[in-house]
C-alpha cells in the first residue's frame, strides 16, 4: 500500500516509475495479506493496481530487491533519480520453543498468503494448503482473527489461545466479536510451551500452562504468570503462529549506510520518509514496524511530495 501510493501520485506529477516486486502480482499486503471475505481483491484491489498502469507506471514483478537487483544499482547503473522502500514488514515471528519445526506449523504470513495468492478459499481450486482438522492459532491480534477465520472457512475447528484475558487482546473489539460469532473458540490466559509431534514429525498437539494476570509491566498490561502445575495438552494437528512480523532484513543489508532500528526497522523521518541515505525514501511498515494498511499509504503520499522536491532540488 506505501509503494503503490507513493507510484500513483508520483505518476500523476509527470514521472516515470517503476514498481519492483518480489512476488508475481503487485498489490503486497492488500493481496496476500488480508482475506477474501475482508477485502475482495477483484471488486477492491485489482481495479486500484489498473488504474496504476493507466497512469504509466511500469510494474516489475518478480525482482527481490537485495537479491535480483541492489538499491545502489538501481541509483547508478540503471539511472533512477530516487527510490521508494515500501517492502513492509513480512518476516514472521515465532516463540523459540520446541517442536516449532514440525510439519504442520505455519506462519499467519504463509497461511494467508497460500490462502489469498493460490485462491484457497475457491472450492474448485486443488490448492497446496493444509488447513487440519483442529487448528490452535497462537496471538491475539488482527492478524490472528484473520487467520483463525481462513482456517475455520476451510472445515477446521478452531482455537485462539492467548497469554492474557479476553481484555487485553489487541485485536480490535469487532473482529474478535466476528471470530466468536463465526465460532472460534478462544483459550485465554493459555501460553504454549511445546508443540509435540508424532514418529512422522507431523504436530499432534501442544502442550499448554495456564496463565493468570499479575502486577502491570511497562507496557501498562497486567503481566501474565504462570500457574504452578497447570500443564494441559491441547490437541490440535496444525499451529499457525501469530506474533507479529518485523520487515525482512534484506534490502537493509545490501544498501550501506541505510540506518535501522533495534528492531531492524528503516529509521526514517515521519513528515516526509527521508532515510540516512540521500536519495532514499521509505515508509509503511519497513518504518513503523506492523501497522495499518490506511498509515502505510498516508506515508507513501508524504514520500512522493518529498521525493518531488528532492528531484526538482537537483
Amino acid at each position: 500500500p506505501a509503494g503503490v501510493t507513493c507510484a500513483g501520485d508520483l505518476a500523476k506529477m509527470g514521472y516515470e516509475i517503476t514498481v519492483f516486486e518480489a512476488l508475481h502480482e503487485p498489490g503486497g499486503v492488500l493481496l496476500y495479506g488480508i482475506p477474501e471475505f475482508r477485502l475482495p481483491k477483484d471488486a477492491v484491489v485489482k481495479p486500484e493496481l489498473q488504474n496504476l498502469e493507466k497512469l504509466g507506471v511500469k510494474i516489475e514483478t518478480n525482482v527481490i530487491v537485495g537479491r535480483t537487483i541492489t538499491i545502489d544499482q538501481l541509483l547508478g547503473e540503471e539511472g533512477f533519480d530516487a527510490v521508494f522502500i515500501g517492502s513492509g514488514a513480512g518476516l514472521p515471528k515465532f516463540m523459540g520453543i520446541d517442536g516449532e519445526n514440525l510439519n504442520g506449523v505455519f506462519s499467519a504470513n504463509e497461511v494467508l498468503t497460500r490462502n489469498n495468492l493460490m485462491k484457497a478459499f475457491k472450492e474448485d481450486y486443488d490448492t497446496p494448503i493444509r488447513p487440519g482438522k483442529k487448528v490452535a492459532v497462537v496471538g491475539g491480534g488482527n492478524v490472528a482473527m484473520d487467520a483463525a477465520r481462513t482456517a475455520l472457512r476451510l472445515g477446521a475447528e478452531v482455537h485462539v489461545v492467548y497469554r492474557r484475558s479476553d481484555a487485553e487482546l489487541p485485536a480490535r473489539a469487532e473482529e474478535v466479536h466476528h471470530a466468536k460469532e463465526e465460532g472460534v473458540i478462544f483459550d485465554v490466559l493459555t501460553n504454549p510451551v511445546e508443540i509435540l509431534g508424532d514418529e512422522n514429525g507431523w504436530v499432534k498437539g501442544m502442550k499448554c500452562v495456564k496463565m493468570e494476570l499479575g502486577e502491570a509491566d511497562e507496557s501498562g498490561r497486567r503481566r501474565p504468570q504462570v500457574i504452578e502445575g497447570s500443564e494441559f495438552i491441547l490437541d490440535v494437528d496444525t499451529v499457525i503462529m501469530s506474533l507479529g512480523t518485523s520487515p525482512n532484513p534484506l534490502i537493509t543489508d545490501t544498501t550501506k549506510g541505510l540506518d535501522v532500528n533495534k528492531w531492524g526497522c528503516i529509521v526514517a523521518d515521519e513528515a516526509d520518509g527521508q532515510t540516512s541515505r540521500e536519495g532514499i525514501f521509505a515508509g509503511g511498515d519497513a518504518v513503523t514496524g506492523a501497522a495499518t494498511v490506511i498509515l502505510a499509504m498516508g506515508a507513501g503520499k508524504a514520500a512522493a511530495q518529498a521525493i518531488d522536491k528532492y528531484v526538482k532540488s537537483k
